[in-house]
């Protein structure tokens, strides 16, 4: 018979599932403790009406950071079932975790768990040193593990093809003064727990570059001097693009994200192609992949950083209250 979970797990894996990426750092998910379960819910004010207006966004965030959650309690000894969309009268309840039988956690498990600590988007230039094919297979390994798929675009050819999508789309986005606005809302030029610090950012897009970055108040740089002249893209999909769909994706992102940390690699992420619908679909088109696209990866060897600031985890916490 189940016992339940209790504020102390509750409080635990919150604490990591609160690393997961998400769009402009904005956090957009809240957990709630309910009947012995851990809920987690999207967070309608935080997402993001001109970048984000489907909530698509919003969804992959809180998949990734309920693949943090499932982790965090299985090294805890106390593994999760989880059912997607429990209360579809409830369209924010995006999942919810009971207890499932105890047991030790998997080598995997501990493996991914130490990576959520120092799991960052690094958008600096990556070294030219290749991801070995090794790594590579990982990568794909994991997102299947989580019912997706990820494409890795092999040769300049396949990536410059890719380059001009992501371009266009960079530049429908600028062209609207909502989206630059969002942009520059969610920028930090000091200490803040949320959106993304200028000390985060990468170095300005230039025309030339092969793919385009947001910059985020990075430096500026020569003109006419290459961001990476060979980069290392994959692209993460789904079967389908439901919300159900898109929370199955962030959790396979986080997987891919973090054996990226393990393997020692550097990632960001390349959202643009997958905001614009039109996009969306000619990248769709040019993989020849069934499924929809759900995001974009930068993947390589770069310098250390450090992950962004995060909210403090009673702030994203609802709790049973507990009569006087």
């Amino acid at each position: 018979m189940d016992i339940g979970y209790t504020a102390n797990h509750l409080r635990t894996a919150a604490a990591s599932a609160v690393r997961a990426p998400s769009l402009h750092n904005t956090q957009p998910w809240r957990f709630r403790l309910r009947a012995g379960g851990i809920e987690v819910l999207a967070d309608p004010s935080r997402r993001l009406p001109a970048t984000d207006p489907s909530g698509w966004g919003v969804r992959v965030a809180c998949g990734a950071a309920l693949f943090n959650l499932r982790i965090a309690l299985a090294v805890a000894g106390v593994p999760a079932r989880v059912r997607l969309r429990p209360e579809p009268a409830e369209p924010d309840l995006l999942a919810r975790l009971v207890p499932d039988l105890p047991r030790r956690p998997s080598p995997s498990e501990q493996s991914l768990h130490t990576a959520i600590p120092r799991r960052f988007s690094n958008r600096l230039p990556f070294w030219p040193d290749p991801v070995p094919s090794d790594a590579r297979w990982r990568l794909g390994d994991a997102a299947r593990a989580e019912g997706c798929w990820l494409e890795l675009l092999v040769g300049v050819s396949a990536v410059n093809a890719f380059g001009e999508i992501a371009r266009g789309a960079h530049r429908v986005l600028e062209r609207d003064p909502a989206y630059r606005a969002e942009r520059e809302q969610w920028l930090r030029h000091g200490s803040a727990p949320d959106g993304v610090p200028t000390s985060a950012g990468g170095p300005q897009h230039e025309p030339q570059d092969v793919l385009p970055t947001r910059g985020f108040g990075g430096r500026d740089r020569a003109p006419g001097r290459d961001f990476e002249p060979e980069p290392l893209v994959g692209v993460l999909g789904s079967v389908g693009n439901t919300a159900i769909d898109q929370v199955v994706a962030g959790q396979a992102l986080q997987r891919v994200l973090l054996t990226a940390v393990d393997a020692g690699l550097g990632v960001s992420m390349l959202s643009q192609p997958i905001e614009v619908p039109t996009a969306r679909e000619q990248l769709r088109v040019s993989l020849g992949r069934f499924g929809t696209p759900q995001m974009v990866l930068r993947v390589g060897y770069g310098q250390p950083g450090r992950p962004t600031p995060r909210r403090a985890v009673d702030d994203v916490l609802d709790l049973p209250v507990v009569p006087a």
